[in-house]
């Protein structure tokens, strides 16, 4: 991991929008329960909460204001905002902007390099791993959270600026400078029109097999139509 350098709050003080591309090639860190994983990020997307940027963002759990749920990303930035999808998975979302502003990078994906093996035990995929298991292993927000290890609401908050320990686990960002080919399009599975191009805020490290396929969600498509 030649060439990676520790996440400092201050590189997380910009607008979701600004901050989401260079966690592109960043290296998350978890060791939970004395058991190590480190991921490369290769597809992230920004959510804006109330009054956060210029554009209201309906696509964002924040949208509404700050409540039970969401109150990680209204806190300080280099925490991670942890919450439940579908009351099934676990999805990790790197908190940014100034305290009080709610902001979130939502991890879409990543390739794990290095703990495959303990990634693989917490997904219950088989070893060895086939090319399309290892790529898969990571790609989509869900296997993500469960690859690295880390649960709602158990590791909601973890601080990965100071890596201190929570409830068993540390977590750690190593930032990577040198990625230059990034892509950016539409939000994958977001409704509406926070779904469609008039948000283009998932950002991807072109061409990397890991990253997540496109899919409409709900009414985006039709949104799409009307643009």
């Amino acid at each position: 991991m030649t060439g990676l350098r520790p996440v400092q709050r201050a590189d997380l003080m910009g607008l979701p929008l600004q901050v989401a591309p260079r966690l592109l090639g960043a290296t998350l860190s978890t060791s939970v329960d004395g058991v190590e994983t480190h991921l490369r990020i290769t597809e992230v997307e920004a959510y804006h909460g109330k009054g956060t940027g210029d554009v209201p963002d309906p696509g964002s759990h924040a949208r509404m204001g700050p409540t039970a749920r969401n109150a990680t990303m209204w806190g300080e930035p280099g925490h991670l905002y942890v919450y439940l999808s579908h009351g099934i998975h676990s999805c990790v979302n790197v908190v940014c902007g100034p305290e009080g502003e709610a902001g979130g990078i939502l991890l879409r994906a990543g390739e794990v390099v290095r703990g495959v093996d303990a990634a693989a035990e917490r997904r219950g995929v088989a070893l060895p791993l086939g090319r399309t298991a290892l790529r898969d292993l990571a790609r989509g927000p869900g296997r993500l959270g469960q690859a690295v290890g880390l649960r709602h609401a158990l590791h909601d908050g973890i601080d990965i600026a100071s890596g201190a320990e929570m409830n068993g686990a540390v977590a750690r960002l190593l930032l990577d400078d040198q990625v230059q080919d990034v892509s950016a399009g539409p939000r994958v599975g977001v409704a509406g029109l926070a779904g469609t191009m008039a948000f283009p805020w998932r950002f991807w490290i072109t061409g990397d097999p890991t990253v997540s396929p496109f899919r409409w969600g709900r009414g985006a498509a039709e949104a799409a139509l009307g643009l």
